[in-house]
């Protein structure tokens, strides 16, 4: 998850910013090769691994006290996921068609930019919940050991 976060948030924080500098030709052709190089095995298993390995997050963790937050943290990144899906994959393809750059720059910049900016917050959302869900999860596991085990006021609260 903090990969996936940390990806949205440089693309927010560094690289889109440095492209709104660049001359039409120069956004297009770099965002273009960045969507090629991007579909890679690596990326891939970040990006769907966040996902799949909070789901089984959940799951383990669905009768736990501290469970709700790792499902907090599902369905934020689902969110991230599912607008990755609907909107700047779309997009991205929108991009390599053919075009003048300004024209496709038009098109592509301020929508793509906005709806990464929502998966930059959706997935350093997602890594606060299961940061969040760690902690406790953690008190309520040294509990157990320990003998103590009863209620999780930390994971209630």
């Amino acid at each position: 998850m903090g990969l996936s976060a940390g990806v949205f948030y440089i693309f927010a924080c560094a690289v889109m910013p440095a492209l709104a500098r660049s001359d039409d030709r120069t956004y297009v052709e770099v965002m273009r090769n960045i969507n090629t190089v991007i579909q890679n095995p690596v990326f891939l298993l970040g990006f769907m691994g966040a996902l799949l390995l909070t789901a089984l997050s959940a799951w383990q963790l669905r009768r736990t006290p501290c469970g709700r937050w790792v499902r907090a943290a599902l369905l934020a990144y689902a969110l991230v996921f599912l607008v990755t899906m609907a909107f700047n994959i779309p997009l991205n393809n929108a991009l390599a068609a053919p075009g003048t750059p300004s024209a496709l720059r038009e098109r592509f910049e301020g929508p793509w930019v906005a709806w990464n900016a929502v998966r930059a917050v959706g997935s350093a959302l997602a890594l606060g919940l299961l940061t969040r869900t760690l902690l406790l999860y953690g008190r309520f596991g040294r509990a157990a050991r320990s003998g103590t085990v009863g209620t999780c006021p930390s994971c209630s609260g």
